[in-house]
């Protein structure tokens, strides 16, 4: 079942008399529960494309449908909703707030949401039941991406946007956060939106949608992925 479904997607941004084209008609569709990556180089419309899915920006024309919901034509307000109810963000840089502790990092999204699932469990599901108590500058960058991630699955969200979540990261580090990633895809049905620059993490998804020029180029199912042990970093 397609839970996501892009039809004849632009997205124009003007500057003057200038406009550029970061999406250009672009159509797709994404199954509930897959593991996803987007490649593609700087410029390609990749983080648009992840702008669009998660309500942070609308489509210049087109259609966006996520879980049933055309979220093309949404104000602002009703966008804010859909960000809190329906998509989990992990962002490169962990965005923490300092002053509190991982738990109540984690705990936040029950301001937002309406079914959150339990922070402790989902500290404890990124292996962080230790360090509930401590502040994010006590942690790793690991450890802080995890709580990032914790936190995001805490919303409950159907799908789960990542914008190049290891690229901060040393490869053996990297290696176990894309590990969890892909166990919440599997261990939770959750849809997982990766985009990166890092042709490895490809080897590891179920689809990879390769973007250039604002134009999806090929996207292709793979019947059979590599473990993240199995991908030489």
């Amino acid at each position: 079942m397609a839970i996501v479904t892009l039809e004849n997607v632009t997205r124009i941004y003007k500057s003057g008399d200038h406009e550029q084209k970061a999406l250009d008609g672009v159509d797709l569709s994404l199954e509930e529960g897959k593991f996803v990556v987007i490649l593609g180089p700087s410029g390609a419309g990749k983080s648009t494309l992840l702008n669009l899915l998660g309500g942070l920006d609308s489509p210049t024309s087109g259609t966006i449908t996520v879980n049933g919901r055309d979220i093309s034509t949404l104000s602002a307000n009703e966008l804010a909703d859909y960000r809190a109810s329906t998509v989990g963000f992990v962002f490169q840089f962990y965005n923490l707030i300092p002053t509190l502790t991982v738990l109540e990092n984690v705990a936040l999204v029950k301001e937002i949401v309406n079914n959150p699932l339990d922070a402790k469990k989902m500290l404890a599901e990124v292996g962080l039941e230790d360090h509930m108590k401590q502040f994010p500058a006590e942690l790793s960058g690991g450890e802080q991406q995890r709580v990032s991630i914790a936190r995001a699955l805490a919303k409950n969200p159907k799908i789960l946007l990542c914008d190049e979540p290891t690229g901060a990261l040393d490869s053996e580090t990297g290696v176990m956060v894309l590990k969890l990633l892909l166990s919440m895809a599997r261990n939770y049905h959750k849809t997982i939106v990766i985009v990166t620059h890092n042709q490895n993490i490809a080897k590891m998804a179920d689809v990879v949608i390769r973007v250039k020029n604002g134009k999806i180029r090929s996207c292709e199912e793979q019947t059979a992925p590599m473990s993240a042990e199995e991908v030489e970093w």
